[in-house]
């Protein structure tokens, strides 16, 4: 292969890579379950809407779950939080980025296919009311600890 083939192949890498993340950057993605027994899981991850337009997530699937839909977590009394299902989407404003964290707003995984094993990965297409369907690979990581401040996934 000569220089020019691969210095093109190069720059034609780098256009496209912008092409698709330019509007919605999908960092840090992952899975989750409470025990290899267990029959729902969650999918956590950071979004960063990078275009000049306000954008939501409507939904998610996967083929790891019967049913995958989008949740929060709501305080009931006295730090007693209740996990329900998000109406609507959850809004991605122009230029900002959403966490998606245990404790709080998640991908819920419920009627799992099989079991969420540590080091493992499944693929999930989350759509966007804008930029449309993005498909991410989300490792599971069974071992990763909830963040400060986030109540370990309670609910799950």
């Amino acid at each position: 292969m000569s220089f020019k083939t691969l210095a093109a192949a190069a720059v034609a890498t780098c256009v496209a890579l912008p092409a698709f993340a330019d509007r919605i950057m999908v960092m840090d993605p992952y899975a989750r379950a409470a025990s290899a027994a267990a029959k729902s899981g969650a999918a956590f991850m950071t979004l960063h809407n990078m275009s000049g337009e306000d954008d939501r997530l409507i939904a998610a699937s996967t083929d790891a779950a019967k049913r995958v839909e989008l949740h929060t977590h709501v305080e009931v009394s006295d730090g007693v939080l209740r996990m329900t299902k998000i109406e609507g989407g959850i809004p991605l404003p122009a230029g900002d980025m959403h966490a998606m964290k245990r404790g709080a707003d998640h991908v819920m995984l419920m009627g799992l296919t099989g079991p969420l094993e540590q080091g493992a990965e499944i693929e999930m297409t989350l759509t966007f009311e804008k930029a449309g369907d993005i498909v991410v690979t989300v490792p599971v990581d069974n071992a990763r600890k909830p963040e400060a401040g986030a109540h370990g996934g309670r609910g799950h």
